[in-house]
């Protein structure tokens, strides 16, 4: 069973949302995901300064079996991408809810963050596909 943290927001295309002290939220994909995906070798990650619509493709991440878009969660505006995946994408694998993170948003509307699912909802739909 992957690793599902309770206190994160998911979507069903298996992007995460983590809401920060700050009020901006960063973004990344799930454990599910990286272990589909296998092997991660290149992430495209979108421009600082660059608006992300929620479910609109916001960027890349490849592996040695395939690549896959990476979806916003939420609207917002992109204040930090993480640019250690440039050199390292394997961290996407190694810590995809730490240090495999892909971009923090500043959101238009934090109220999109509740519309998404919890940990047991996204465990849910994990769990149908596998069957």
């Amino acid at each position: 069973m992957s690793e599902v943290p309770a206190e994160y927001k998911y979507v069903a295309t298996h992007e995460w949302a983590r809401l920060e002290e700050d009020g901006s939220v960063t973004v990344g994909i799930t454990d599910h995901a990286q272990n589909a995906l296998g092997d991660v070798v290149y992430v495209e990650l979108p421009e600082v300064g660059q608006q992300i619509n929620a479910a609109e493709e916001a960027g890349v991440v490849e592996s040695v079996k395939a690549a896959s878009d990476i979806y916003g969660p939420i609207t917002g505006t992109v204040i930090a991408i993480n640019s250690v995946l440039d050199d390292e994408p394997e961290k996407v694998n190694q810590d995809p809810y730490g240090e495999g993170w892909f971009f923090k948003l500043e959101p238009d509307d934090l109220g999109e963050l509740e519309e998404l699912l919890d940990a047991e909802a996204y465990t849910e739909v994990c769990d149908e596909e596998e069957h």
